[in-house]
């Protein structure tokens, strides 16, 4: 058997990077094209993707496009029409419908002539075009160049491009997601999807496995409400002399989702974990690293990521894979301001401190309620 094919991994971490390399990739593709998002816009950088497809579509290539329909809710009906007429194909992931609405694809994806692959926090709209400090979100992604990952990344588009109206029978809509997925540490990197549900999804089960022994944990995400299992095995490495750095967000378009966030910070910080809020634009990025083992995908370590939405995230046992995203991460803490425990506390009135845990209760317990009924409604 022949060893698995390292992956030529290059990190995009602003929306000037990764836009170009993504049209750049679609105006070269021959054969295929699968792109995924959860919102996609009707901007500027919204046209210059309809425009690059359009024309691949016009070329002979396979186009096809799945946006998440509540993500996506605002774009105008007739956008994909030109795209459409051209003989691509564009689903719109759960259409809108009030007693379904909490089912989304969150997930970020493109993959061209199934080899070259780009996976991130990016959706197709203008706000992340910057450098994510002066002007635009800070996002993170990757452009990726293996093989074998693309056609797995592929295969799990596909998948759900054909589930994406929810009119399958339950047992199809839910066999493809079944799938055992072996976590065994490769150089081509590992495919972590997840699904609504309850119980540990693949995600969470290698992130337990990497933070049972884990002696260094930095962490960028958008959004942070993670399982009490997650957060014990953060406060354990703190307490045991191992160091775990958060940065979150100082500037969020999601008011309630910091809030939640925030009314973890005591007891985070007294267990030793240091907590940085990003400051100059808003925080939209999903990284981890672990005593050398990277993730990154679409899913935020939060509530909603790890058990209501569609994700994907890929997890890389790669020395030099780790080494980039450390860099990034000293980057991007530069541009943070660290909480301080005591003057957190001092700073906190009696109404904020209401506010934060009426968030974590809403996100914590009333979303995934509704939400899991919700798909439970949708396989019967």
């Amino acid at each position: 058997m022949s060893a698995p094919q390292a992956p030529a991994l290059k990190w995009l971490c602003t929306g000037q990077e990764i836009f170009p390399a993504m049209l750049d990739a679609i105006r070269s593709a021959r054969v295929s094209i699968r792109l995924e998002t959860y919102i996609y816009s009707d901007g500027d950088s919204g046209r210059q993707f309809l425009a690059g497809l359009l024309a691949a579509a016009q070329r002979g290539v396979r186009v096809s496009v799945l946006v998440d329909a509540f993500g996506s809710w605002e774009l105008p009906d007739a956008f994909f029409a030109p795209l459409l007429a051209a003989g691509a194909k564009v689903h719109y992931f759960n259409p809108l419908r009030l007693w379904r609405f909490g089912v989304r694809d969150h997930r970020k994806l493109l993959v061209c002539d199934d080899s070259v692959v780009f996976i991130g926090g990016f959706n197709i709209a203008d706000e992340y075009d910057g450098d994510g400090v002066t002007r635009g979100w800070c996002d993170l992604g990757a452009r990726i160049e293996n093989s074998p990952l693309a056609w797995e990344l592929a295969a799990s588009f596909d998948e759900l491009f054909a589930l994406a109206d929810f009119r399958r029978k339950p047992l199809m809509r839910l066999r493809p997601f079944k799938r055992k997925r072996k976590s065994q540490p490769n150089l081509a990197g590992e495919l972590l999807l997840s699904q609504p549900g309850r119980g540990a999804s693949p995600f969470q089960a290698a992130l337990h496995r990497d933070f049972v022994r884990a002696r260094d944990i930095q962490i960028i995400t958008a959004y942070f409400l993670p399982t009490r299992r997650v957060r014990r095995y953060l406060m354990h490495t703190a307490r045991n002399g191992g160091r775990v750095q958060l940065i979150l967000a100082g500037k969020s378009d999601v008011l309630i989702s910091q809030m939640a966030a925030r009314s973890l910070y005591h007891r985070l910080m007294k267990a030793g974990v240091e907590i940085y809020e990003y400051q100059p634009q808003i925080l939209h990025a999903k990284m981890i690293v672990s005593d050398g083992i990277t993730y990154v995908g679409s899913s935020n370590l939060d509530i909603r990521s790890l058990n209501l939405n569609y994700e994907l995230m890929l997890r890389f046992a790669d020395k030099t894979i780790a080494a980039g995203a450390q860099e990034i991460f000293e980057r991007t803490l530069k541009h943070s301001r660290r909480i301080e425990h005591g003057t957190w506390l001092k700073s906190q009135t009696w109404w904020q401190r209401w506010q934060h845990r009426w968030a974590r209760f809403m996100l914590a317990r009333i979303d995934p309620f509704v939400a899991l009924r919700q798909f439970r409604a949708v396989k019967k």
